[in-house]
């Protein structure tokens, strides 16, 4: 390290490999710890920003089970997906890891055995829920039930998603296995406790006394409410066939909990990127002068701040954390995201439908970071960013100063001819910017960047160089002169927010790459006179309202879909008796005619041939069919159904009709062969 940079371990949470990365991901935990550690890296410091496939927890083998595949294959799948996705995405990760490979296998193994030799572990024999046909207890997410504290029905073996709170299997209501549905009973076995209440006093002084001015209030807020309620052992081992190996002996059949493993996954990591490039990992867990940054979504905020910090202190050999800056929720369209509901917009899906925009969407969910209270997105907001913020402001900028730095000196920056307190006030902005992604106010960071390119365009339209350039050409090399530099200042401080966007316009100006950010306050020059700039491209391009509605289209059908598998059969009717059945004369018919009815948005006429004549049916199912394509229809008719009049036209009978889960209305078919008009249905 130089004499004034520091070390940093920076960690942004462990995501699951049961499904992709969405957006809630990525404004609660991915792109703020991005921020941080590409600002930290710019001002000089050394950096491991660390991060990894978690591949242990509950939810793996769940998914194996419905997908009808091992464990490893979900894993592998999944893990190459939001590694790609990342990488695409612009996440600066100095190793993306896993928690399946060896050397997390071991590190995880050696922490728990320093432990348990130490005596930090609690040993006992319980009652745990048992399936006894899947011959397996039920952790976790095998097993669901009523909530016994806000009475939902869904809730977890580990978690009510309703109220939030921490569960055990047998304290649900009316327990179910996932595996089998079946009911299931209480079995005894045995399993390690960390005594985290052993460890109150010292979170107690760590936390709620030693930062309740310096971490996020609702960080704080959280840790001093399961304090005050008082902790309880946790248990780390469970009986599971997946997951590390409890290492010690009579522990057969039991595995590491995963919220022990996940953890000391970022340790892991730290260990593998450091022997990749010839490091020495120690100092960045084991210095107390190195601080540790943990970047969390709120669901977090137990793990990190109240069980690891235990673990480590149990341990006795690592730092702690110097801030764990958890977000809150990020909301879809007004509706809570949901991987299970298909309810959210994936990551290598964005990547598919917006190929080169990945900053639109990095400035999108800054600009609206859930950092204090949860926030919403919705794609009409994602548009008006981009359009009125990218292209209007920040990319309209950079356009004009380009071009006319090419139309008035072939693209070679001209001297500096005046006095401008511009050139001030562009030094003001790093330390600024700073300031708030330093207190993790990554919004307020990024608006400031934008205050920069809104000070450009100011000074370009309070100055009119395409005004005074033929009768003050003199004038307006100073004019360009400033606007280049403050160009190129957006080129180096946009880089933690829009890092494609900084190395594009980092190309277009052909700056030199060894400006940093510390340059751009202690400095008034970044492009000196006659250095030659490259052709301009448009850094943003406006979206279309077409390309937003196929967004919001594509999350109705998922809204209609997720309807439709949860609606429920209409309950059963009055009791029929077989005389009132006997009355009713079904048959299959033939559609030989079909138009709309005038002035009628539902109905079609329709000429039915029955068997026994050729009759007229009105039908409500104008919406769902063109006239032409059901002619020729086989139907089931109901015949005998007493006439009425339905818009002047009285129509004899009515065709059998229903809906499939999606809502699509569909004919009761008698596409039997050799079935004949006029057919009796018994």
């Amino acid at each position: 390290m130089t004499q004034n940079s520091k070390r940093y371990t920076i960690t942004a949470a462990l995501p699951y490999t049961n499904g992709p990365i969405h957006i809630g991901h990525l404004a609660g935990v991915y792109v703020p710890a991005d921020i941080y550690a590409r600002y930290l890296r710019l001002t000089g410091n050394d950096v491991a920003f660390m991060c990894g496939s978690d591949e242990h927890g509950v939810a793996i083998p769940m998914r194996a089970k419905k997908e009808g595949v091992s464990p490893q294959d979900i894993i592998d799948k999944y893990h190459g997906m939001i590694k790609k996705s990342f990488e695409d995405f612009g996440i600066s990760f100095d190793n993306y890891s896993r928690t399946s490979a060896e050397i997390h296998h071991k590190t995880a193994s050696d922490f728990f055995k320093k432990l348990y030799e130490a005596g930090e572990f609690v040993e006992e024999t319980s009652e745990q829920l048992y399936d006894a046909e899947a011959d397996q207890f039920l952790a976790d997410r095998f097993v669901t039930g009523t909530c016994p504290k806000c009475g939902h029905e869904e809730a977890y073996g580990d978690q009510c998603e309703n109220c939030g709170s921490s569960l055990s299997g047998t304290e649900l209501i009316n327990p179910k296995s996932t595996i089998t549905g079946n009911t299931p009973t209480l079995k005894q076995t045995k399993h390690w406790f960390l005594p985290l209440d052993k460890y109150s006093d010292f979170l107690n002084e760590w936390i709620v006394e030693g930062h309740k001015n310096d971490w996020k209030p609702n960080v704080h807020g959280q840790v001093k409410s399961w304090i005050d309620d008082g902790l309880r052992p946790r248990a780390v081992t469970r009986d599971l066939d997946w997951g590390i190996p409890v290492p010690v002996e009579g522990a057969e059949g039991k595995v590491l909990y995963v919220w022990f493993d996940a953890p000391i996954g970022y340790i892991s990591a730290t260990k593998e990127w450091a022997a990749r490039e010839g490091k020495n990992w120690e100092p960045y867990w084991k210095d107390k002068d190195t601080k540790l940054v943990h970047f969390i979504g709120k669901d977090n905020i137990v793990f990190h701040c109240i069980i690891f910090p235990s673990m480590l202190k149990a341990h006795g050999d690592f730092i702690l954390p110097d801030n764990v800056p958890a977000n809150e929720f990020l909301n879809l369209e007004g509706n809570k995201l949901s991987t299970s509901k298909n309810w959210a917009v994936w990551l290598h899906e964005y990547l598919e439908d917006f190929p080169g925009k990945e900053d639109v969407l990095r400035y999108t969910l800054t600009a609206n970071a859930p950092e204090t209270k949860d926030n919403d997105f919705t794609w009409k907001d994602f548009q008006t960013r981009n359009n009125s913020e990218l292209v209007a402001i920040l990319g309209n900028f950079i356009n004009r100063v380009v071009v006319l730095t090419h139309k008035y000196y072939n693209g070679i920056i001209p001297e500096n001819t005046g006095d401008y307190e511009e050139l001030k006030q562009i030094q003001h902005f790093p330390a600024v910017i700073a300031s708030s992604i330093e207190r993790y106010r990554f919004r307020e960071a990024s608006q400031e960047l934008m205050n920069l390119a809104r000070l450009g365009n100011q000074f370009l339209q309070a100055n009119e160089p395409w005004k005074k350039i033929k009768e003050n050409p003199e004038e307006v090399k100073g004019i360009m002169y400033v606007a280049l530099q403050i160009a190129a200042a957006i080129a180096v401080l946009s880089e933690p927010f829009l890092p494609f966007t900084s190395k594009k316009l980092k190309h277009i100006l052909a700056l030199d790459t060894d400006l940093g950010w510390n340059d751009i306050s202690q400095k008034e020059e970044f492009l000196p006179a006659g250095h030659s700039i490259n052709e301009g491209e448009l850094l943003f391009a406006k979206i279309e309202d077409k390309e937003i509605q196929a967004q919001l289209d594509k999350l109705e059908a998922t809204k209609k879909a997720n309807e439709a598998a949860h609606k429920k059969a209409a309950p059963q009717k009055d009791i029929a008796t077989f005389d009132d059945f006997t009355k009713l004369d079904i048959r299959v018919g033939t559609i030989v005619e079909a138009e709309k009815m005038p002035k009628a948005k539902k109905l079609l006429v329709l000429k039915v041939d029955t068997g026994l004549d050729t009759r007229t049916i009105v039908s409500g199912i104008a919406e769902s069919f063109a006239p032409e394509e059901i002619i020729g229809k086989k139907v089931t008719v109901l015949i005998n159904l007493a006439p009425r009049k339905l818009r002047g036209v009285e129509s004899e009978g009515m065709i059998l009709m229903t809906e499939t889960p999606e809502g699509k209305l569909v004919f009761v078919n008698p596409d039997e062969k050799g079935v004949n008009n006029g057919a009796t249905i018994n």
